[in-house]
């Protein structure tokens, strides 16, 4: 059942966001607008409208969230295996289960270092041109 739904979100989610799909709305609305005269805009012709994109709205959230949280589950494994084979450090794993604060503490942590790293390159490049190194002939060699 957990696939078969699975694969349905995902096509119907993705059929959803085709040009095709689009168009397809547009033209029923365009539909809907000129039948307007012929029901005298009435409440009943008002009602078509909304009751449909109502319900179509209603269970689209559901497919899409469904879609996006299997999206992010699949990218979070990847990226903590990634983590886990590579010299990355380990504390990276699972972070997307931290609170916001715990994230935010995180974050500028790593902002830190790259500062630290950023300046450390920057001191070396300096060092390197003072005494008359071409870092350009460097790096392509």
């Amino acid at each position: 059942m957990d696939r078969l739904f699975a694969l349905f979100a995902s096509k119907t989610a993705h059929i959803a966001g085709s040009p095709l799909t689009f168009l397809v709305c547009v033209a029923v609305v365009v539909a809907w607008a000129i039948a307007g005269p012929f029901f005298g805009f009435s409440e009943t012709w008002q009602l078509v409208i909304n009751t449909g994109t109502t319900i179509v709205t209603f269970l689209m959230v559901f497919l899409i969230q469904n879609t996006q949280n299997r999206d992010g589950v699949a990218l979070q494994t990847k990226l903590d295996e990634l983590i886990r084979s590579s010299n990355a450090q380990n504390e990276f794993m699972g972070i997307e289960k931290l609170t916001d604060r715990e994230l935010t503490a995180l974050h500028e942590k790593c902002e830190a270092a790259a500062r630290s790293s950023q300046a450390t390159l920057e001191r070396t490049s300096a060092e390197r041109r003072r005494r008359g190194h071409d870092t350009k002939a460097a790096t392509e060699a």
